[in-house]
């Protein structure tokens, strides 16, 4: 007998975490395979690293509250301060500035990696998930935000999304830091602080916004609240001071989107409040926002980013990109049933009347899984119709039973669960008709 004690352990996952059953890990697939595919048809090679680095990454290159308040963070056996990923930037930016004389501008690449963040778990947010990220380096043109925005359209159409189910939003921080600059006098940490609180507008009342824009801007919040309450880009323009109206950032969202609309997409507007919360952004940033009732918000975003790969002593290096997590993706797709229904993936179940027979049935499923189709032999040693039954629960296709008259006449009838139609072939037939 054991001296251990009886301890009964949970079933529970850790809290803001996913299990992934069967059913789920097929949604899963679908959704990767086809970010990949859309992905790669745009150039870009798909890379990966592992999930922790160490803390002094994100400290100086993410946002002050993802620092301090959402990353799981702990010291190692070294003594080391160690973070589990938060999001992948400044991941790819360390790997790009380790080799970016060996690998050549431009560069496109793209992970799906897991990614961690300590918050209150609620409906399109959880403490991990998976995340498409985009990035291409090497750009320093317009062109780049065009491709990536193109790219993040496309991804969304490949799932079978309307330009009328979203909006792609667009502004640019150049515009935002010039603002705050020439008009309100700010620099460093208090520009800082007025970009996350314009970034927070949506989630605060107005009353409560005004009043902290107020305490931090006091006798320029008055035009910094009309900038902000602007219905489109012309009237934003007509609020601005003559000497910014034809600013370097006003003039790349006009680009941005007279050409996105050249390529078809006529859903990409602009939008004044939108700031992303990264402290890396450097010009346009963009987000990609659901517009149906029943899961209104933003979906995912980017922008441009060309001072990161300097802070790891590279060159300085244009760079743009995007991360698109599968939560919120999936939630989107799931409110549309979009998402496809589940299949089981084996073709056939081979059935044993009794285990006599076993050695024949697994020579048979030998010779069809060398020909490209999955099988799976029955052990259970229970009768025929627990089989079926079995086999029906794990939406095999056919079935068929090898026992004493199918060895003895090579005649085997293969069975079609759904419709219940069977079809007698020889034994060498079997393995072309299942790929039909």
């Amino acid at each position: 007998m054991s001296d251990l004690p009886k301890i009964k352990l949970s079933t529970d996952s850790y809290k803001g975490v996913r299990d992934f059953f069967p059913e789920d890990q097929f949604i899963q697939n679908y959704l990767l395979n086809t970010i990949r595919k859309t992905v790669e048809a745009f150039g870009y090679d798909e890379y990966n690293a592992s999930p922790l680095e160490p803390t002094e990454l994100y400290a100086s290159k993410t946002s002050d509250e993802i620092v301090n308040e959402q990353t799981y963070t702990f010291t190692d056996r070294g003594g080391r301060s160690v973070t589990l990923r938060p999001e992948m930037t400044p991941t790819v930016s360390r790997m790009v500035s380790s080799k970016i004389r060996e690998l050549g501008l431009p560069i496109r690449w793209y992970s799906i990696p897991n990614v961690f963040r300590y918050e209150q778990p609620q409906k399109g947010r959880l403490r991990e998930h998976y995340q498409l990220n985009v990035d291409l380096f090497g750009v320093s043109s317009i062109q780049g935000e065009i491709e990536i925005i193109n790219m993040a359209s496309s991804v969304m159409h490949a799932f079978g999304l309307e330009d009328n189910d979203f909006e792609i939003r667009i502004n640019s921080r150049k515009i935002v830091n010039a603002i705050l600059l020439d008009i309100c006098k700010l620099e460093g940490e208090a520009t800082k602080t007025v970009v996350r609180l314009i970034d927070k507008k949506e989630k605060l009342s107005k009353a409560d916004f005004e009043t902290k824009l107020s305490e931090i801007l006091g006798e320029k919040a008055p035009l910094i609240n009309t900038l902000l309450s602007s219905q489109n880009f012309d009237e934003f323009i007509s609020h601005l001071p003559e000497g910014m109206k034809a600013a370097e950032g006003i003039s790349e969202i006009k680009v941005v989107l007279e050409k996105l609309e050249k390529l078809g997409i006529t859903n990409a507007v602009f939008n004044q409040s939108l700031m992303r919360g990264f402290d890396y952004y450097t010009g346009i940033v963009f987000e990609v926002f659901d517009k149906s009732p029943e899961n209104r918000r933003a979906l995912f975003g980017g922008g441009r980013f060309d001072g990161l790969l300097s802070l790891f002593g590279a060159p300085q290096t244009p760079a743009v990109g995007f991360g698109m997590g599968d939560v919120t993706l999936r939630d989107a797709l799931e409110s549309r049933k979009l998402l496809p229904k589940y299949t089981g993936h084996t073709t056939l179940h081979i059935c044993l009347p009794d285990m006599k027979y076993i050695d024949d049935a697994e020579e048979l499923a030998q010779i069809i899984r060398e020909d490209g189709t999955a099988v799976t032999v029955d052990y259970s040693e229970k009768k025929i119709g627990d089989q079926i039954k079995y086999a029906e629960k794990r939406l095999t296709r056919y079935i068929v039973c090898v026992g004493e008259n199918e060895l003895k006449y090579d005649t085997y009838k293969i069975k079609e669960l759904k419709t219940g139609k069977e079809t007698e072939l020889a034994r060498e037939e079997i393995p072309a008709f299942l790929k039909n």
